[in-house]
């Protein structure tokens, strides 16, 4: 196999990390949304707040 036969490397360029978090985070927001997982978070955080006494 020639070099010119092979495949081309990889790109080493990476995606900001706020642009993988835009990319991600609507699409958790939908699926915590289906699934219920907003109201598991809100009862957390409010037995969190309690535990704190707030």
């Amino acid at each position: 196999m020639s070099t010119a036969e092979r495949a081309p490397h990889p790109t080493t360029d990476r995606r900001h990390p706020l642009v993988a978090a835009a990319m991600v985070l609507p699409l958790a927001f939908a699926l915590a949304f289906m699934t219920g997982g907003i109201d598991a978070v809100v009862t957390q955080a409010s037995s969190v707040a309690g535990t704190l006494g707030r």
